[in-house]
Order: C-alpha cells, then structure tokens, then sequence
C-alpha cells in the first residue's frame, strides 16, 4: 500500500477565517470532511482554545487522522458518519451548537493517492470509488448496471462531459461482451470515444468521467444539499461555515444556501432595514475566494477551489435551502 501525501488547500485562509469564531473557551469546531486532518491539526494548533470533532465517512482515513491528531488528546474527536448525518452526530456528543463548521468537499488527498481505492485513472485499480469502502455500490455497479440514459446523464450533469451519449452508448455495449470490473479498460474506451482534437484540450480524457462516477456513487450532491442547512443551523452567534468547493455544482449550491440565509425579507423599495429584521447570518467572504497563484502552480488540487463562508450574527433566521432566491446584491 503506497503512502498518500496530504497538502491541505488554502490552509492559512480557511484557519484565519475559522479563527473568530473559535476564539473563546468551549469552542468546537466540525470537520466534516477530515480527510488526513491537515485542516484539523492546523486548527488545533493555531486555536489552543478549541476543540474539533472530525467526521468522515471513510474508516482509513479516520484512523490515519485520529493517530495523526492523538497528540492533541481530548480536544480533537473522531466520528465515522456521512456529513448530512450532522444532527445526529451533535446529539450524539450533547452538542446543541457548535463555533464553526468545515467542509473541504471532493475527494481527499488519501483517496487519490492510494491507487487500490479506485479513484486515480492514472493506474490500473478495481473500479471502487467509495469514499466509505464497507458499504453501497461501486463504480463497477454503476458502470454495469445503469441504463444509457442514466450514465449519459450522470457524465453530463456531474462530469460536464460533452460526450455523455457516445461514452455511454459504448459502455452498455462493451459491458455486454464482459463486465467493467478496473479503471484501465474504462480508461481506453474513453480514449476509443472521445475525439483526438478533444483529448488535446481539459486535461486528461478520462478526468471528467471519473469526476462524474465518483460523485454517483457517493452521492455527494444530495449529502451536501442536506448538510449545509444543517451547518447553518448549528452555528451559535459568532460561529462560522466555511466551504472549499472544487466542483461548479458545488459552488452553486453553496452560493445559494448561503444565499437564503443572508437575505432580508424586506421589501426592496425600503431605504432601511427596521431593527430587528436584519438577517440572521451575513457574508464574510464576498462571492468565492480562488487559492493564490502560487499555491496553485504548486498545488494542483488547489487549481479549481472556490471558498466561501458565512457568520450567525444574531440568533433565529430560517433554515438556508439551496432552492431560495438570491437576495440583493450577493454576488
């Protein structure tokens, strides 16, 4: 088994963000996507006063972290859950709100590099793709089980592939000679499909639909759907979100959740807000954030980020919902 590197993105940002918030006795702070817990370390170091509860839905990258934050004792937890299981992991550890929530979406640094697990299309691995690798379905399921219409959809909408219809009509006839069971044959049929012009173009061939497959099977859209009203929910007055989104679908909905919990019911026509009335949370960050253009050049995986955050200040407000309006002057 190969050793994964862990190069957290914009990790000055997301703790200097993260620090208001955390900076008083009885702080938490939840990871929810702990990956290796590069983010979690930095954050226990650099706010002596809080403690973090890190989940993650994938066993190994839980013990790896956990042995990696043991120094830090009881002020780091760790929790095997789903991110939308939010509210009952507070229950569960008698927490009615919490300082601050991160969310570093996408696959995690341990996942890409551990060939074995399926997710890299760089080598010849059993096509997995679980971010918790004990339960659901695999890419292989997906792959040999799905109609073309359903994989020409999930290549479209997750992987902005243009050639969804064509990759998908020539899966369901090669899986009829013989099941996909490891990323190599996928990787030449993508090769096979996708035209030579457009195989010059947006990187590797087979990038989009590996995106694509990996957000089916983890189904990370609805997790995160459900998740971020829920972050927002549990954040005390001067808590903190914070999201590292990778993926544009991602960063809509992020925009929009954040979006709804800032808006002001006013009326448009009126100079003021009546005291009272001020919306519950506000923007910290203006539109999304990008990683400097250093950090990008040595980072890839920091090419595509986009950060945002969001800050309760006043109790009360509604539930955000990815499906709100966008209030005024949001960008």
């Amino acid at each position: 088994m190969t050793t994964p590197r862990h190069v957290p993105v914009m990790l000055d940002r997301v703790v200097e963000l993260l620090t208001p918030a955390l900076d008083h006795d009885g702080a938490v702070l939840v990871d929810c996507t702990l990956g290796l817990g590069g983010h979690s370390e930095a954050v226990l170091e650099r706010c002596p006063r809080a403690r973090v509860v890190g989940i993650d839905r994938d066993p190994e990258a839980l013990r790896r972290a956990s042995e990696r934050l043991a120094p830090y004792g009881d002020r780091f937890r760790g929790v095997h859950a789903v991110y939308d299981e939010i509210p009952d992991v507070l229950d569960g550890l008698g927490l009615p709100a919490v300082s601050g929530f991160l969310f570093d979406l996408g696959v995690s640094s341990m996942q890409l590099d551990l060939a074995e697990r399926g997710f890299a299309y760089a080598v010849d691995a059993p096509l997995d793709m679980r971010m918790d690798s004990t339960t659901g379905q695999t890419a292989a399921d997906v792959l040999n089980t799905y109609g073309a219409a359903d994989i020409t959809r999930i290549l479209r909408d997750y992987g902005e592939e243009r050639f969804a219809r064509r990759i998908a009509d020539r899966i369901v006839a090669e899986r009829q000679r013989e099941p996909f069971t490891t990323s190599a044959r996928l990787v030449a049929l993508l090769y096979d499909v996708i035209p030579a012009p457009a195989r010059r173009t947006g990187g590797h061939p087979a990038k989009r639909t590996f995106q694509a497959l990996r957000m089916e099977v983890n189904d990370e859209l609805r997790v995160l759907e459900r998740a971020l009203p829920a972050a927002v929910d549990a954040i005390e007055v001067g808590g903190r979100v914070v999201v590292e989104s990778y993926h544009s679908l991602e960063d809509r909905m992020v925009k929009r959740a954040f979006a709804a919990a800032t808006r002001s019911d006013v009326p448009v026509d009126l100079p003021f807000v009546p005291e009272g009335q001020e919306p519950a949370l506000r923007l910290v960050t203006r539109g999304s954030e990008q990683a400097p253009e250093e950090e990008r050049a040595d980072n890839p995986r920091a090419a595509s980020v986009r950060l945002r955050a969001i800050e309760r200040v006043r109790p009360g407000g509604p539930s955000s919902t990815p499906s709100r309006p966008h209030p005024r002057g949001v960008a």
